[in-house]
């Protein structure tokens, strides 16, 4: 005799399928956040599902389906029991469906087709922050600061960014029109652009003075590692010769691939631990080091941090600090310590996990504790202070201590992490 109808049988047996099939289809990738990999399968867990916890699931999904006052399909809720069983591990973990994963994709790789504009949600409307440089909207005459109002002849909703950026995507060649407001133009005006392939870059650079540079980083991509280094090379041209000091400004910049973080603070180090990691499974324990050659040649490193400087930013400020090559300059930064992987399940879905705590050369995780800088600065103070000669005032106070020549102290031990 069964014990529970057949609807209830069903999503029972279907969410043991879930929770079976969740095991069986990962693959192991990394973003600090990891790469998106094949997927691999995983080992089992020591202990099994209680058949009583699979039940009270099950016996929830039912109530809802029978009783919640507006219709919900079976997929909805198994879609929404997914979402919260990851979203309630910790705030960087979560359920992907197919669009969010696309998105995780194009942030990483750097490259998608459209018509290259970085927007924002400002003060009720959709602006544009910057069209990138080579892109379709840069060439056709699309300037920061304009507002988009429409694409393709539909109002732009502010309450969904999401689907503004969707419908300026598409195939590379296919047409769109977009609709802009611009302060000093009356009548908005209208581009018709070709989507293109489009290189998001990461790097910005520029020389503060002879012989000292500055480069931004605004996040962490396929591309950062070596965008950074042709930064300082035509830093190095722009110079006509070796710099003798450099800013490396992570403000703001919330982090990324964690194999472009190692790449980045590699740039910078001869040897030792970058960072290590620990975590459940078998790979998610692991140590990286850097290769022999420093891009400064030893030339002076100040690298400038906030409360907005998170993850892959903490894995390249805490490697620099801890080998002494760099002055952490700025606030305390965000402390993100973990590190998600990114694991495709089979119908186009995948689930972002957080795998390991990772840890800087001396042992120390950061994990919402974050790092502090070597020069503490107010970060109203320097919110208020006004510019001087195109520069502000943290990075004023970080030419100033290259200027001095006083930016590492090499005396003091670093103690090697234990962990592999």
């Amino acid at each position: 005799m069964n014990r529970f109808p057949r609807p209830f049988r069903v999503l029972l047996l279907v969410m043991l399928g879930v929770v079976l099939g969740a095991g069986l289809s990962v693959g192991p990738s990394v973003q600090a956040e990891r790469r998106i990999a094949p997927e691999q399968p995983v080992a089992a867990t020591d202990k099994p599902m209680r058949w009583q916890d699979a039940r009270l699931l099950a016996e929830v999904l039912e109530l809802v389906r029978k009783d919640y006052v507006d219709d919900v399909s079976d997929e909805e809720l198994i879609e929404a029991a997914i979402r919260g069983l990851v979203g309630d591990l910790d705030p960087h973990s979560s359920f992907l469906n197919a669009e969010e994963l696309n998105e995780i994709r194009i942030s990483t790789a750097g490259e998608y087709s459209g018509v290259g504009i970085e927007v924002a949600l400002e003060n009720g409307a959709v602006n544009v922050v910057s069209p990138i440089e080579g892109g379709p909207a840069a060439l056709a005459g699309v300037l920061a600061g304009d507002t988009i109002v429409a694409v393709d002849e539909v109002p732009v909703s502010v309450e969904n960014l999401d689907d503004t950026i969707d419908r300026m995507r598409g195939k590379p060649g296919s047409m769109v029109k977009i609709t802009i407001a611009r302060r000093e133009t009356p009548q908005p005006l209208q581009f018709t652009l070709a989507r293109a392939n489009v290189q998001v870059h990461s790097v910005k650079e520029k020389l503060l003075e002879p012989g000292i540079g500055y480069v931004q980083i605004s996040h962490f991509s396929e591309t950062t590692t070596p965008d950074l280094e042709k930064a300082i090379a035509q830093l190095k041209r722009r110079n006509g010769s070796e710099l003798h000091g450099l800013v490396l400004d992570l403000r703001d910049n919330p982090g990324g691939l964690l194999e472009a973080a190692i790449g980045v603070s590699d740039v910078f180090l001869e040897d030792g631990i970058i960072v290590t990691a620990n975590g459940r499974a078998a790979d998610a324990k692991f140590e990286m080091d850097a290769q022999p050659g420093d891009a400064l040649n030893g030339a002076p490193l100040v690298v400038l941090v906030n409360g907005g400087s998170a993850s892959a930013s903490e894995i390249v400020a805490g490697a620099l600090k801890d080998h002494h090559r760099a002055t952490i300059l700025g606030q305390q930064t965000y402390g993100k310590g973990s590190v998600q992987t990114v694991m495709p399940l089979s119908d186009g879905h995948a689930v972002k996990l957080t795998t390991s705590r990772y840890y800087t050369p001396s042992g120390v995780s950061i994990h919402k504790v974050g790092i502090t800088p070597d020069v503490v600065i107010d970060a109203k103070q320097a919110a208020d202070a006004p510019k001087v000669a195109g520069i502000d005032y943290e990075t004023g106070l970080a030419l100033g201590l290259l200027k001095d020549d006083s930016t590492r102290d090499t005396d003091r031990p670093i103690r090697q992490s234990s962990l592999k």
